[in-house]
């Protein structure tokens, strides 16, 4: 079965020293870093960024992260980190693959889940709020339909 891909998106990345180890190797703790920094550049195009989750009432914890390391990331290494929604109704649901810009290949795949919860009364929400959907939906890589 094909996964569902509603919308997709690319950041870039040049791996600086202070996120290397001294092997030169990047410290495993910081690829979440870039997966969040790719993950906000998306939100960044579909204009709902955090603060206008907070401004419509919502906070999005992440309540789930997984990270396979494939192959290291190393100092001055250029990198792109793919962006891909495959659940946007109940939750927000990304998932991601770091590559190497030169040759391709995949050093890193993850996933990220974060749920609604309302700000008022600390509720989770078990659908996303229409806004979010909206947004979404408005993204010009947006497909109801698997890619």
């Amino acid at each position: 079965m094909k996964k569902r891909i509603y919308c997709h998106s690319s950041s870039e990345y040049e791996i600086p020293f202070f996120d290397v180890d001294s092997m030169d190797i990047m410290w495993h703790g910081h690829y979440v870093k870039y997966l969040e920094m790719a993950r906000c550049a998306f939100l960044e195009e579909i204009h709902y960024t955090y603060d206008v989750m907070r401004a419509r009432g919502y906070a999005w914890p992440i309540v789930q992260l997984n990270v396979k390391y494939v192959k290291p990331a190393r100092f001055r290494q250029k990198i792109r980190v793919d962006v891909a929604l495959v659940e946007y109704e109940s939750s927000i649901r990304v998932d991601y693959v770091i590559r190497a810009i030169d040759s391709g290949e995949k050093l890193t795949i993850a996933s990220t889940t974060q749920v609604a919860v309302s700000i008022n009364n600390q509720e989770m929400q078990f659908t996303t709020p229409q806004c979010w959907r909206n947004a979404v939906e408005s993204h010009p890589t947006f497909q109801r339909e698997s890619i």
